[in-house]
């Protein structure tokens, strides 16, 4: 049974087969670019996840992550040799949800792909904040801010519906790392703050004074937005 399209955008061929051989043999259709030229050539297909190396041959990866991100909300799992913690936050910064450190377990891999879509599939109902100001549409997978569409990645979305979910509460980092990741990770306390800042600028109206997730100094963060009346 195909549990889904993977992009696998990598220029080192065994690396490449032995991705392609683990997801296949869980059940999804994998394609294999190993470049970036190829990757882009591709992307006119509908995924409905993809697996970006950023080291390249021919394009930096962060080029095409961006690119990616310009009309589309498919999830993005980073894999890189890059490991230190400041390309992690950039590289969240710019767009993707995940990130795998080379070398790394092609089982872990899998199971990472898997959770992101099930929380990318795991949709409920909608919920309205500040007499419509800010819409978010778990069933379509859609945040509307006065009436227009917003474009989150599937972390960010996760990520404020978390945190609208039940307003008021306090999340610490580590909470939040756990909601929307499923597993602790070294470094995440920033990535978080990443996250939040990108979410910011695409729902508030002053990202400075928020109105809907507002910091707790020392803590996390809360959810400071007006749920609607049915």
């Amino acid at each position: 049974m195909n549990k889904g399209r993977i992009l696998v955008i990598e220029d080192e061929q065994k690396i490449a087969e032995i991705v392609k051989a683990y997801l296949e043999k869980d059940g999804f259709h994998v394609t294999v670019a190993p470049t970036g030229r190829k990757a882009m050539s591709l992307l006119k297909d509908k995924y409905d996840l993809i697996i970006l190396d950023l080291m390249l041959p021919d394009m930096d990866g962060e080029d095409i992550c961006l690119a990616v991100r310009k009309d589309s909300d498919v999830p993005i799992i980073m894999l890189t040799a890059k490991s230190e913690e400041e390309d992690r936050i950039k590289g969240l910064g710019i767009g993707a949800d995940d990130y795998v450190v080379k070398p790394f377990s092609p089982r872990e891999l899998v199971a990472r792909v898997k959770a992101m879509l099930r929380r990318v599939k795991g949709a409920k109902e909608s919920s309205s904040f500040n007499k419509g100001g800010l819409v978010i549409d778990s069933f379509r997978f859609e945040v509307r801010k006065s009436g227009s569409p917003v474009v989150l990645t599937p972390t960010e979305f996760r990520l404020l519906q978390c945190l609208a979910e039940r307003p008021g509460q306090i999340f610490s980092r580590l909470q939040l790392v756990n909601v929307i990741l499923g597993y602790d990770f070294e470094g995440y306390d920033r990535t978080i703050d990443a996250h939040i800042k990108n979410i910011r600028h695409k729902i508030e109206e002053d990202p400075r004074d928020p109105s809907y997730i507002k910091t707790v100094y020392g803590v996390g963060y809360r959810f400071i937005g007006q749920p609607d009346e049915d």
